[in-house]
């Protein structure tokens, strides 16, 4: 795939606020994009386009939509950003529409998303490492407001093409032989401040503000760290505990107004992906024999909590 070639048809399965905003700046840079979503946001956009309202633009985008799998037929490429609990039954879901050679991309948070997809369905997904801040407040709008940019590996043929299809459209993406450790680089952020930002009801901001919070948080990095540490996992840059605590600042900084993704399914009463945060941690831990106490007890709060909701 180069800057020359026509662009390949690009399904969207999952569209929301990952999906929205990556299918959504692939769409307005000319690629022929299939956004797959829930009927209120499929209805919203066929009636009046997808609006991005991002840190760089504030643009209505014409974008096909549709809440049925089959529009999946013909896809060269299928971003799979649907939340991690979906994962089997929209993998079983999509594999009789793919056609032979289609590029599947987990854009998922967690770090067995390639595994479960190819257990459920026999598909050989390539996991990547998804930064963003967005949410969708309302059908139809993606409001950005913090970073987007992506990482996938090793290198290969197929992850060239992805990260040059994302460059077409000015997304940043870039390719690492560490893939593993940077999926679970990912996983230290987001088991520091997803389930203090659900729990506490506050914005990466005001965590990092809070002296008392942020102990939590450094207490749930060094033990995510120690899980990867007898896993044999290197996630790059982090082997000093305190550098991974300072990437945790700088994260809740960069993406301070932003509600943890975690936080937003609490908000709207939906199930969260915790189980694929602190929970793998606990039971990797378990399996391990690390002690990992405070993300045990963030995932029992969130758990607690989707039981109320």
């Amino acid at each position: 795939m180069s800057e020359s070639e026509p662009w390949p048809r690009i399904a969207v399965v999952g569209a929301g606020a990952v999906g929205g905003y990556f299918g959504g700046l692939l769409a307005r840079a000319g690629a022929p994009v299939v956004l797959i979503g829930r009927p209120a946001f499929v209805e919203a956009v066929k009636k009046g386009g997808l609006f991005l309202d991002t840190l760089q633009l504030q643009e209505k985008v014409r974008v096909e939509a549709s809440n049925e799998m089959a529009a999946v037929d013909g896809a060269e490429v299928v971003l799979f950003c649907v939340k991690t609990t979906d994962n089997a039954p929209t993998a079983r879901a999509i594999a009789p529409h793919l056609v032979n050679g289609a590029l599947v991309v987990s854009m998922q948070n967690g770090v067995d998303n390639a595994e479960q997809i190819r257990a459920a369905a026999a598909i050989e997904a390539l996991p990547s490492v998804v930064y963003v801040a967005a949410s969708v407040p309302e059908p139809g709008r993606v409001k950005h407001v913090g970073r987007g940019d992506l990482i996938v590996g090793p290198k290969n043929s197929k992850t060239e093409d992805i990260a040059m299809l994302f460059s077409r459209a000015n997304i940043p993406c870039r390719i690492s032989e560490n893939i593993e450790g940077e999926l679970w680089t990912k996983l230290v952020w987001n088991c520091a401040l997803n389930a203090v930002s659900a729990l506490g009801r506050a914005n990466y901001g005001h965590i990092a503000g809070s002296a008392d919070a942020w102990k939590v948080v450094e207490t749930a990095v060094y033990e995510v760290l120690a899980v990867a540490r007898a896993a044999g996992i290197h996630p790059p840059e982090l082997e000093d505990p305190k550098a991974a605590l300072a990437g945790a600042l700088k994260i809740a900084t960069q993406m301070a107004g932003a509600l943890s993704s975690t936080a937003q399914d609490m908000n709207r009463g939906k199930r969260t992906e915790i189980d694929s945060l602190n929970g793998y941690v606990s039971r990797r831990a378990a399996e391990l024999g690390v002690p990992t106490p405070v993300n045990q007890a963030l995932y029992a709060l969130v758990k607690l909590a989707e039981g109320r909701a």
